[in-house]
């Protein structure tokens, strides 16, 4: 029997409780008390008059079907884009051999552990004035300002650089060097090609790797700010900027001037954003962990 449903279990648990002590020693207060009670001084953890009138106007103020909608339509398609080039990189690295294989190996390896904050820079001048070999200039004169839009994270997670796409050929690495290899072979002497071994044989093969890259790149995709603000990315269609200008738009809208008060608006906004991932993760939980128990990402 495997321990890792019993062991994320206990973690689950473990944060549960963490998260209720911090809930009930802290200032902070849940999103469902009312304006007034919030000034009471006894910490508590179901409130004498509780109110859904926080999690309504949350959920007006950040338009949340079609931000959610916009949300994961580019989400999911920057997710089907990086299975699609990571997975071909992965069956590369793990099948083929061919010249500084191990460099460009190590180039990957590499995106996983420089941090972010270093490429801040070099990224935003580039897709502020992009060209391609300076074709682009030569014929316009100027380059193209691809900033303030989507551009730049569908042309990165394209050439494999997106949002953790280091990690994702690494997973897929991993996981077809433990495919034996007589699967191909065999393939082969039926007249399979290259490209229809991979797709219809080992692809298919490597379906809880894809749904671990899959899980992986939605939450982190959903949850990213990072690339949203480098690139200024418009806040109407992403649910993780939204969050980050609710609250002062709830303190310009509502003219709410106190500060505890529209806290508790940005705390049931929050609760809203989260609850698509935790839906995601509850149906999809049991291939989560056994494609992430063989993909040799875990111990």
């Amino acid at each position: 029997m495997s321990v890792f449903p019993t062991l994320w279990n206990a973690i689950f648990l473990v944060t549960i409780l963490a998260v209720g002590t911090v809930f009930l020693y802290s200032e902070r207060r849940p999103p469902f008390l009312k304006n007034l009670i919030i000034t009471m001084a006894v910490v508590m953890l179901l409130p004498a008059e509780g109110t859904l009138q926080n999690y309504i106007t949350s959920f007006t103020r950040m338009t949340y079907p079609r931000t959610l909608a916009t949300t994961f339509a580019y989400v999911i398609s920057l997710t089907l884009i990086q299975i699609f080039i990571c997975s071909m990189a992965g069956y590369g690295f793990a099948r083929y051999e061919f010249p500084f294989k191990k460099v460009l190996f190590g180039c990957v390896i590499l995106t996983i552990v420089i941090p972010n904050d270093t490429l801040m820079l070099p990224l935003y001048t580039q897709f502020r004035n992009f060209d391609i070999f300076g074709i682009i200039h030569l014929v316009t004169g100027h380059g193209i300002n691809l900033l303030s839009t989507e551009v730049p994270m569908y042309i990165m997670t394209a050439l494999g650089c997106g949002l953790r796409s280091g990690l994702y050929i690494y997973i897929f690495n991993q996981f077809f060097r433990g495919l034996p290899k007589e699967i191909e072979e065999a393939a082969v002497v039926d007249g399979a090609g290259s490209f229809y071994t991979y797709f219809r044989i080992m692809l298919v093969n490597a379906m809880p790797s894809v749904l671990t890259v899959s899980i992986f790149s939605l939450v982190w995709q959903y949850n990213d700010t990072f690339y949203a603000k480098l690139f200024s990315i418009n806040s109407k269609l992403l649910m993780s900027m939204r969050i980050s200008t609710l609250r002062a738009s709830i303190e310009f809208i509502d003219q709410i001037k106190d500060t505890a008060v529209s806290q508790l608006y940005l705390y049931a906004g929050i609760v809203l954003m989260v609850i698509p991932i935790v839906i995601i993760y509850i149906l999809l939980q049991k291939r989560f962990i056994e494609g992430a128990s063989r993909s040799g990402i875990v111990g």
